[in-house]
């Protein structure tokens, strides 16, 4: 018989080898899954972040601040590809997480996934500029759809705002779910010790 360990509801998670990786990143995983999604997604915002505290705080012109890495590998920072790579990162992350929230989390969730399909969008854009150097109406630099009304960086810092907001509302919900709500298969909710207490003073 295959081993299994209950969720915070009591809920079974089969720990079968015969679980598809899916099964497993969305199911028994899934909360480690989400603390290396989350590390990934702060350390992005720590090189945002010093940024605009090296252009706002410190006064450094825009070239030349190019975060914590850039300290070290400015011409890293400058690569198209290294933004792109994020941006595809962050937009996997976020579909192949997706199935293990439910209710108002998977809700959340789904808006920063539809947030996140367009900010790859224009970092795709930027990408293929900087690959066939061709920029679009003739820029010097490549540019995104938004960036000809909003300057490149604090455009994604907005962004990143508006992905990393609801994302922090989907992850909110899906460790306090609502009461009436179907709970998810996997061990993130903190309700356990409740859960928990809950059943002894059954048995």
């Amino acid at each position: 018989m295959a081993a299994s360990v209950p969720n915070a509801y009591g809920h079974v998670l089969p720990t079968s080898g015969d679980s598809t990786l899916s099964e497993k990143l969305n199911g028994k995983w899934h909360e480690k899954a989400l603390w290396v999604f989350m590390a990934i997604v702060l350390a992005h915002w720590g090189e945002h972040l010093a940024q605009a505290y090296q252009i706002w705080v410190m006064g450094w012109p825009t070239p030349k601040a190019n975060g914590i890495l850039g300290l070290w590998y400015p011409w890293l920072i400058k690569s198209e590809t290294l933004h792109y790579g994020y941006a595809l990162v962050m937009l996997i992350g976020f579909w192949v997480l997706r199935k293990g929230f439910t209710g108002l989390s998977r809700r959340w969730w789904n808006i920063a996934l539809g947030i996140q399909i367009w900010h790859h969008f224009e970092h795709l854009l930027l990408l293929i500029q900087a690959t066939t150097h061709h920029n679009l109406m003739g820029k010097p630099v490549p540019y995104s759809v938004i960036q000809f009304f909003i300057p490149r960086v604090q455009l994604h810092l907005f962004y990143n705002a508006i992905v990393f907001i609801p994302m922090v509302i989907a992850m909110y919900y899906h460790m306090f779910p609502l009461k009436d709500e179907a709970p998810a298969a996997c061990t993130c909710s903190w309700y356990k010790e409740a859960v928990d207490e809950e059943a002894d003073c059954r048995a």
